[in-house]
């Protein structure tokens, strides 16, 4: 063959190559499968010794003969090769048939799924669907209304700013370790070292996404393609954070959303970052009325309307509505009281009698409580700042608690008055109280804890008090004799081992949904189970206080919450026994609590009137037994109408 008849294919006889196997300048470019294509414009490839074959031949010196007789060749070739490649896609095509490849093309194919399995609306509901070209869903508003972000995304935050991160943690903590935000939230505002702004942001979001978990939840259904049982948690809790924000917040919808997706991209990931993306704006796109009015059209009857509305499980709506009849109350308080459990309750301080001041809390901002003698309400940060919080001397504790403590302390009572017992001190609060006003009195106080790590903290909440005037005891409180009988080397110099006790508070453990406002995740930990296996040892603790008062002595029964089951009928059940007549509790309490002076310049308590407590209970006494006194109460005092936890009281004394 001669030159001229002898096509050059490139080095290792693939058109467009160099015969040092590196892709030629330029003779073929790629075609649209990605592979090499003739171009006319380029020059041949330079490699080793087929250059000189070319040059032998004469090809690049002029020869147009040469020339055409290789152009030829070459499109010749091209062409070959672009027809195989095609044959290949057809015979590909004409291979899956019959099994995924239907024919069309993948925007054909997104936009037919578009059409039949979603009908033109979103995913989980929320209106009329808007696809773009490839059939992806765009939940957003109009162009005109959206907000874009000023940064490229390579320039967008990648980490969470320290307020939200911080919450992040606490939020965790609480769904993954049970425990309490009101404990958790404070540590680590410390531990991040956020300042006064920063730290009333991140108080406000931990609790107001806790309160409104429920109604949050409902919301997001609307949202997500998927049940929340199945969203991770630690997405969940962005989920709800980023509502909380948009919904109840004065953040504005690209900060709360731009935020969210930052902190999901740092705490748990990109591909979580953009689902919570995507939902938190279809969130943004109703307003926050627009919402509520969609839920509540879902609710089966009026107590699931209100659970809804005011972010409570349904039964303890009813619960709560029953506990308004059994305490006296009408049951169309109700919203209040739910509406009440939303609002976050302002600090309320004491300070112990005799030991402590409130000068400098009141320097810092508090005012005095408008409920009971040496409390304050305080509202300006961190209570670690003062130095009488540090020391012990002044202590946060709920108006409720310090009425209750007081009226123990008032109660009327014949006969020596010089040993007092806590039966369930933890964490001692109402302890440390009871110590202070002992020592006024010149009494002694056991406080007795079952737990071993909580019998610690009421150990730190007494240290105040002088030594010799107390002791801590760790025992379960239904064997309190046995624990007394233990210890009887520990006890103060003035009680003597078998003494029995002239003052016991019985503060048994409850439900606390009396306390909702200030431990918010509780009402979703709860179920109606927990205080059906709460009530024998409620009566169990009743029976152990009452076994260990001498006669005529007195007892405080009390729970945080306003649970018929845990108030009422425990009570009913002890005066059945007549083993204790029951006192007027709430007179007491009136007593204990500030007075002001009415139009004729007469002290009247803040207690009375609209807001008196009491409440005669229908008790059927034993046949023999004392029967109830006609003017004998128990206590209720409540959120929305006392501004305190729902604490009750009822003083019993020992026949």
């Amino acid at each position: 063959m001669s030159n001229e008849k002898r096509p050059y294919k490139g080095g290792h006889g693939k058109p467009g190559h160099a015969g040092n196997g590196k892709p030629g300048n330029g003779k073929f470019g790629p075609d649209k499968f990605g592979r090499g294509g003739f171009n006319q414009a380029g020059d041949q490839g330079q490699g080793g010794a087929k250059r000189k074959r070319r040059r032998r031949s004469g090809s690049g010196n002029g020869s147009d003969a040469g020339e055409q007789n290789r152009q030829q060749k070459w499109d010749n070739n091209s062409r070959g090769d672009k027809k195989r490649f095609e044959n290949r896609g057809e015979n590909r095509a004409e291979s899956r048939t019959g099994r995924r490849f239907d024919g069309l093309t993948s925007v054909e194919r997104a936009e037919r799924r578009a059409k039949t399995a979603h009908e033109d609306t979103k995913r989980g509901g929320g209106g009329t669907s808007q696809r773009n070209k490839s059939g992806h869903e765009r939940n957003r508003r109009s162009m005109s209304a959206r907000e874009f972000s000023a940064a490229a995304p390579s320039a967008r935050s990648r980490t969470a700013d320290t307020a939200r991160a911080t919450v992040f943690e606490v939020l965790r903590s609480v769904a993954e370790s049970d425990a309490y935000a009101n404990l958790v939230l404070p540590k680590a505002i410390r531990s991040h070292r956020l300042d006064h702004r920063d730290a009333g942001f991140a108080t406000e979001l931990t609790y107001g996404t806790l309160r409104h978990q429920g109604t949050y939840d409902a919301i997001l259904r609307h949202c997500v393609d998927r049940p929340l049982e199945k969203v991770g948690t630690t997405t969940l809790i962005v989920l709800r954070m980023g509502v909380h924000q948009l919904l109840n917040m004065r953040v504005p919808a690209h900060a709360a959303l731009n935020q969210s997706v930052s902190l999901a991209r740092e705490k748990i990931g990109a591909g979580p970052a953009s689902f919570i993306n995507a939902v938190l704006r279809r969130v943004s796109e109703r307003t926050p009325e627009e919402w509520y009015e969609l839920i509540i059209e879902e609710a089966k009857d009026d107590t699931e309307r209100m659970a809804l509305l005011a972010s409570h499980p349904a039964w303890i709506v009813r619960s709560m509505r029953q506990a308004l009849v059994a305490h006296g109350r009408p049951a169309t308080e109700i919203e209040q009281l739910l509406e009440a459990d939303n609002l976050a309750p302002v600090v309320n301080l004491v300070a112990l009698p005799g030991l402590g001041s409130l000068d400098e809390a009141r320097e810092q901002g508090a005012v005095d409580g408008e409920l009971v003698e040496g409390s304050a309400l305080y509202a300006s940060g961190d209570l670690a700042r003062l130095e009488s919080v540090r020391e012990g001397t002044v202590r946060a504790q709920d108006a409720g608690s310090q009425l209750v403590a007081r009226a123990l302390a008032a109660a009327p009572l014949d006969g020596p008055d010089t040993a007092w017992l806590d039966l369930c001190a933890g964490p001692g609060g109402k302890a440390a109280l009871l110590g202070a006003l002992g020592i006024q009195r010149g009494a002694s106080l056991i406080a007795n804890e079952a737990a071993a790590h909580r019998a610690q903290l009421v150990e730190g909440s007494l240290r105040p008090l002088p030594e010799g005037s107390y002791a801590v005891l760790t025992g379960d409180g239904r064997q309190i004799r046995e624990t007394l009988r233990k210890n009887a080397s520990d006890l103060p110099g003035s009680i003597e081992p078998g003494q029995l006790f002239d003052r016991v508070m019985v503060d048994v453990p409850c439900s606390g949904l009396g306390a909702l406002r200030r431990r918010p995740e509780a009402r979703w930990r709860k179920s109606p189970r927990d205080i059906a296996e709460l009530l024998p040892l409620q009566r169990q603790l009743l029976d152990a206080a009452i076994s260990v008062t001498r006669p005529g002595g007195v007892i405080a029964y009390v729970t945080c919450s306003p649970h018929a089951a845990e108030t009422q009928n425990i009570v009913a059940e002890a005066l059945e026994s007549g083993a204790v007549s029951l006192l007027d509790s709430a007179a007491i309490l009136r007593e204990v609590a500030l007075h002001t002076e009415d139009a004729n310049g007469e002290p009247v308590s803040v207690l009375a009137g609209e807001k008196d407590p009491g409440h005669t209970p229908e008790i059927k006494v034993k046949k023999g037994a004392p029967v109830v006194n006609a003017s004998a109460t128990t206590a209720q005092l409540w959120p929305h109408v006392h501004g305190t936890d729902a604490m009750f009281l009822a003083l019993l004394r020992k026949n």
